[in-house]
């Protein structure tokens, strides 16, 4: 069932003022560190480095009340976090949540944003730790997420994917985008596709999926949260190398082929340059770890390629 709108009734944040917020907030996301200043996590294990990612999400901008809920919100804007600790071969360990919200909201917004965030924390096996609340005139919700980087073995950065690599990628191109735009065409949304709108409102990335990567020996890993082609561009350009792209390894399932017939839009378009779906794309110099499959190969040639036609970088997301 595909549920959007935010509550409006019962107190606001005005009536109960900040303390009583931060209390609410408290009780729907439980820490055993969280209420004081700052929190202390333990020391990481040793021989292991401290990894940390920030992501925002503004009302109008990166959601809105037409396509999602306050829980939905709450849940994607820590997902993207620690999609990105995911992304350096890493495991998130905790979190911290900042929110920005107009004094007349329904507390029940601010509750239902602070459980979302706490229950994908939970499917992690973190926290959230602490954070902060202020008044503004539209909701904005950062996280910042912390994680740890253990062993010998080097990150999984942009910059380190070689000719002769694997691409390799772990979940779904195109199906946020997709689930977006149904919710944002206003047509009677079929249950077979109630998929795509869930993959927007709340992507899924395995936990401990950039870790088992890394210890399979990956090089190079972004996560698609901007497009494809965008993503893949980064890893090329950091790496000076060109992404060979195979098209029968990318080719839109049926539900993307469903969703795109229903709406008139080619479902490549969702493919290649939709993002928010925070699928782990990378490069190896061996064969695809377990949960990943092979999408292409690194070149000596600069640029993306799918079959050998050049692609256009401009598709994806651009925050300017």
């Amino acid at each position: 069932m595909i549920e959007t709108g935010f509550p409006t009734g019962g107190p606001t944040l005005r009536e109960l003022g900040e303390r009583e917020v931060i209390n609410r907030i408290r009780a729907q996301a439980p820490s055993t560190v969280n209420g004081d200043d700052a929190a202390v996590l333990a020391p990481a294990a040793p021989n292991s480095r401290v990894v940390a990612a920030t992501d925002m999400s503004v009302e109008g901008i990166h959601f809105s009340a037409d396509t999602t809920t306050p829980y939905c919100v709450g849940r994607k804007v820590a997902l993207q976090n620690f999609a990105d600790i995911e992304a350096m071969g890493a495991r998130p360990i905790a979190a911290l949540m900042a929110v920005s919200a107009h004094p007349d909201t329904a507390v029940r917004v601010m509750e239902d944003i602070a459980r979302g965030a706490g229950d994908m924390a939970a499917q992690y096996a973190c926290e959230l730790v602490g954070g902060d609340v202020t008044s503004g005139e539209r909701l904005v919700v950062s996280v910042s997420a912390i994680g740890t980087l253990g062993g010998n073995r080097p990150p999984l950065t942009l910059g380190a994917a070689r000719p002769g690599h694997r691409v390799i990628a772990h979940g779904q191109f195109g199906y946020s985008a997709a689930g977006l735009a149904l919710l944002q065409a206003g047509v009677k949304i079929p249950e077979e596709l109630e998929p795509l709108v869930a993959a927007h409102q709340v992507p899924q990335l395995t936990p401990g999926s950039g870790v088992v990567a890394r210890a399979a020996g990956a090089c190079a890993m972004t996560d698609n949260s901007d497009g494809l082609i965008r993503d893949i561009s980064q890893i090329a350009d950091a790496s000076d190398v060109g992404i060979e792209l195979a098209s029968n390894a990318l080719a839109p399932d049926a539900l993307l082929v469903q969703a795109g017939s229903l709406l008139g839009v080619d479902p490549w378009e969702w493919v290649l340059g939709g993002g928010e779906d925070h699928t782990l794309v990378g490069t190896i110099e061996g064969s695809a770890p377990v949960g990943f499959r092979s999408i292409g190969t690194v070149s000596k040639k600069p640029g993306v390629r799918i079959d050998g036609s050049a692609s256009s970088t401009d598709a994806g997301w651009e925050s300017f």
